[in-house]
């Protein structure tokens, strides 16, 4: 993990010399149990993209004073930045343009950076969670027409009401602790033109018992209460998940709780870490340009990476 400087954002000629041609980087807050250093590296030495690639811890509050440094004329030449909490929404203002997936949801996880013909730094933001989730969830064979739970309201949440729009939902059920906070999640599942309903996060159970698929953004260990109404169910009456899927973006540890208890119902579980590889495919190619030429060998180098089993 690296904590970041305004004098690590524009970087001095000495320490420059020393550096790969370009630099990329995860930002968010913690940062140090990101897999991504590990994913990008890999698919750029894959590739030959002359790019590093670190994880930098920064705050809300820091945001200002790093996007100042990386529009330094003496920055060094940034590739692009991968996006995580609770940055997604603080980035969005900075960006010169933004992908029309950015702009309906709100928030960002990948900023591509380039230099106009005048040489400015130019920062463009999209948002690859969708392709990660989407994918995610076809691998893991999730049903087309499904009967869809959200757990959560943050940025990933948004991205999870559009991942499952694009799979033809039929409807989604939006659990999370305060309700009265789901206005813009429920508007963009109408705007997607998907049925929605919003419950606090206590209903949640009872709303899983018709789920077929399950999107977990809670933060890790945040779903156990939940996980522990589903044991008590299952100490009852075994209920029969076939079929069905409850994928949990957080990957550590895995399997989560929640995740432990609705694969010993028979139902199949997706870690985040599958969501991370698909979304992470999408951010080298945009990172990386025309170097870029096979998604398939980039998806099995980054599962490589991190032990996850090759698609």
């Amino acid at each position: 993990m690296t904590c970041w400087s305004a004098e690590d954002a524009a970087g001095s000629a000495e320490r420059q010399a020393h550096r790969p041609a370009r630099r990329a980087a995860v930002l968010g807050h913690p940062i140090g149990h990101s897999k991504s250093p590990a994913l990008h590296r890999a698919a750029y030495a894959s590739l030959g993209f002359d790019c590093g690639y670190e994880a930098i811890d920064l705050t809300e509050q820091a945001v200002d004073g790093f996007i100042a440094g990386i529009r330094d004329p003496g920055a060094p030449d940034w590739a692009g930045l991968s996006v995580t909490m609770p940055l997604k929404a603080a980035l969005v203002p900075h960006m010169d343009e933004v992908s029309d997936l950015v702009g309906r949801l709100g928030v960002l996880n990948t900023v591509v950076v380039s230099r106009d013909a005048g040489g400015r730094v130019r920062l463009s933001g999209h948002n690859t969670d969708v392709a990660g989730i989407v994918g995610a969830l076809r691998h893991a064979g999730a049903p087309e027409t499904a009967r869809a739970v959200v757990l959560g309201a943050g940025g990933t949440a948004a991205a999870a009401v559009a991942a499952l729009a694009q799979l033809g939902a039929v409807s989604v059920t939006i659990c999370l602790r305060a309700p009265e906070k789901a206005a813009a999640l429920a508007g963009l599942a109408a705007g997607f033109g998907l049925p929605c309903e919003v419950l606090p996060l206590e209903a949640a159970a009872g709303c899983l018992e018709a789920a077929d698929v399950v999107v977990s953004t809670l933060p890790p260990r945040a779903a156990d209460p939940l996980a522990g109404e589903l044991e008590l169910e299952d100490a009852r009456v075994v209920p029969d998940r076939g079929g069905k899927v409850l994928l949990d973006v957080a990957y550590d540890p895995w399997p989560s709780r929640i995740a432990a208890a609705w694969q010993a119902q028979g139902g199949t579980i997706v870690a985040g870490i599958e969501m991370l590889i698909y979304q992470a495919v999408v951010q080298v190619r945009l990172f990386s340009g025309p170097l870029f030429h096979d998604a398939a060998a980039a998806t099995n180098v980054m599962c490589d990476a991190v032990g996850v089993p090759r698609r």
